[in-house]
């Protein structure tokens, strides 16, 4: 997945949103750098369990901002990991059916000893 540049831009773009967010939280809310970077986490995966919110206008002007931005990114940062998971399982099911398939087109023997059987 990191060979794609698409995914890396979206990897490079999630990092920085989540670091001008934890910078921002940090400076203007006055917060621990740990607990900036954990809002900002839980602001974008829309988790939000409450036990902080900006005090300030500027940061509740922000968070709005932050929100509709970061999340959009996140979810195409997102998307593509999914897409990636289901595709190998799909590919494992395939190769699955497959060899199954390949088992059934094989000699069956116990088929042809019935039928001897049969004619005695």
């Amino acid at each position: 997945m990191l060979e794609d540049e698409k995914f890396r831009s979206l990897l490079y773009l999630t990092v920085l949103i989540l670091a001008i967010g934890t910078f921002f939280y940090h400076s203007v809310e006055g917060w621990k750098w740990l607990d900036s970077l954990y809002f900002s986490v839980i602001t974008l995966t829309t988790v939000g369990y409450g036990d902080f919110t900006p005090k300030t206008n500027i940061g509740k002007i922000f968070t709005i901002i932050y929100i509709f931005i970061g999340l959009g990114i996140l979810i195409g940062f997102i998307t593509p990991i999914g897409e990636y998971i289901v595709d190998r399982r799909l590919e494992r099911l395939q190769k699955v059916e497959q060899e199954e398939e390949k088992l059934k087109n094989e000699l069956n023997f116990s088929g042809v000893i019935g039928k001897l059987r049969g004619n005695r």
